[in-house]
C-alpha cells in the first residue's frame, strides 16, 4: 500500500505522478520491444522464450496450464491458443492433468529444449544489452525494491512464485 498522501480526488495524475508512468510506460514496452526482435531473429516470440524457459525450470519440465497463465499474466484461454501454435510446432506437448480433470499439463519436448538452448545465448545478450549493462549495482537495488512493490500491488500477500527452481543454471537450462 502506497504510504503516499493522496492529494487528488479526481482521478487524474499530477505532474510528477503522469512523467513517471509514462516513462514506465515508455521504459517496459521499449526494452520487451529491442529484446523481442533478438529472440525473433531465433525464431520464437517473447512468449515462446517464456513458455519454454519456464517448462524447463520445472521438475520433469512440466507445467499445468493454470499455473503457466497466472506466470505469464495471460488468461488460461490465450494461453491455450498459444500453446496449440508451439504444439504445431514440435516445442510442446501437452497432457491430462491428473490433478485436474478439465485442465492439462504443457510439457517441453525435445525440440523444444533444443530450440530453448539455441536461443538462450542470443536471449541473454540482448537482455544484458538492453538492459542489464545499462544499470548500476544501485540502478538495479532500486528497480527490485520497486518492482516488489508494483507487482505486490498494495497486497501485503505474497505474489505466487513459479520461477526459478533449484539446480538450474542462469540460462533456464539444466
Amino acid at each position: 500500500m502506497s504510504t503516499k498522501k493522496k492529494t487528488a480526488t479526481s482521478g487524474w495524475l499530477d505532474g510528477d505522478e503522469e512523467s513517471a508512468w509514462r516513462a514506465f510506460r515508455r521504459m517496459t514496452v521499449g526494452v520487451r520491444a529491442r529484446i523481442g526482435q533478438a529472440l525473433a531473429a531465433t525464431g520464437l516470440s517473447e512468449a515462446d522464450y517464456e513458455v519454454l524457459s519456464t517448462l524447463v525450470e520445472r521438475p520433469d519440465t512440466t507445467s499445468p496450464l493454470h499455473l503457466q497463465a497466472t506466470k505469464m499474466g495471460w488468461s488460461r484461454s490465450r494461453l491455450s491458443r498459444h500453446a496449440s501454435r508451439m504444439e504445431e510446432r514440435g516445442l510442446i506437448e501437452r497432457a491430462p492433468d491428473p490433478e485436474d480433470g478439465r485442465g492439462c499439463l504443457l510439457v517441453l519436448t525435445r525440440a523444444g529444449r533444443d530450440v530453448l538452448r539455441a536461443a538462450t545465448p542470443r536471449h541473454l545478450e540482448s537482455v544484458r544489452h538492453h538492459f542489464a549493462d545499462l544499470l548500476d549495482a544501485d540502478d538495479l537495488r532500486d528497480l527490485k525494491r520497486i518492482a516488489g512493490k508494483l507487482c505486490a500491488g498494495g497486497s501485503a500477500a505474497p505474489q505466487p512464485e513459479i520461477d526459478r527452481q533449484p539446480g538450474h543454471d542462469q540460462s533456464g537450462t539444466p
